[in-house]
């Protein structure tokens, strides 16, 4: 096998990606579909999943809040009849949470931050894990963490607790399933161009009483390339980890993000 060929994902792969109805998550169903993977995704919104499936209509869905480990449950099962298995999954639900100093943050946003973002992570691993160490076919699992996963993000604490959280899961998880023959990373994306990104910016500016721009502006100063990435750039990243080029990349918490120096 040539280098060229290591760097494309082997057809055929079944591939489930949580929270992929929309962003980072539908870009990276997108380029799996692209080379020919069979994919499953789930998320929250009905209107948002149905949109997804009418875009490709070899997409298997699902409906779930991965908040509740009963129906993450559901959508493993039924991932797993759909697809005849699991080769890859891909870790990706997630939520912004509440921005503010943290004592004014509601107990339930943090809890629901925590629930979304963490516990799920780890719903999914429990029933998807023995599915992976079935295959043989490269299995690996990625992790959607952020850059705000190996920086410090004040006024936005509950999702930079994740967010490290999920670094030190993937990181202990990839030691403890590497004997098995699966792979663990996590990919930590930067600032991601999109509505997603200009709510938080708008959310932020808010809470610092400066304007949208300004507080953009800020963002892009504190990156080396001084431009955001795109849900296209953290894609590609997750199909050249889940290719033979990626076979012996394990435990690597891996940033997207054109170097963002602090938040």
């Amino acid at each position: 096998m040539n280098t060229i060929d290591l760097l494309k994902p082997a057809p055929g792969l079944r591939v489930l990606i949580s929270g992929a109805a929309a962003g980072i998550g539908a870009a990276i169903a997108q380029a799996f579909l692209e080379v020919g993977a069979h994919v499953y995704i789930c998320d929250v919104d009905p209107v948002a999943v149905d949109k997804a499936a009418r875009r490709h209509p070899r997409l298997h869905t699902g409906i779930a809040d991965v908040a509740d480990r009963e129906q993450v449950e559901r959508i493993i099962d039924d991932a797993r009849t759909k697809l005849g298995g699991l080769d890859i999954l891909v870790n990706n639900a997630g939520i912004a949470g509440p921005t503010g100093a943290v004592e004014d943050i509601d107990a339930e946003q943090w809890e629901r931050t925590i629930s979304t973002n963490l516990n799920s992570q780890y719903y999914f691993l429990r029933k998807a894990v023995p599915v992976l160490k079935e295959t043989s076919d490269n299995p690996c699992i990625i992790a959607m963490a952020s850059v705000a996963g190996r920086l410090g993000y004040p006024f936005r604490t509950p999702y930079a607790a994740t967010k490290w959280a999920i670094v030190g899961l993937v990181k202990s998880l990839a030691i403890e399933l590497g004997p098995s023959n699966v792979r663990v990373n996590a990919i930590l994306p930067g600032v991601v161009e999109g509505e997603r990104m200009d709510r938080v910016i708008s959310a932020r500016a808010e809470a610092l009483g400066i304007s949208f721009d300004q507080m953009k502006e800020e963002y892009l100063e504190k990156i080396s390339l001084r431009r955001m990435v795109t849900v296209h750039d953290v894609a590609a990243m997750t199909l050249f980890l889940a290719s033979p080029a990626g076979r012996n990349i394990s435990g690597q918490a891996i940033s997207v993000d054109g170097n963002v120096e602090y938040l």
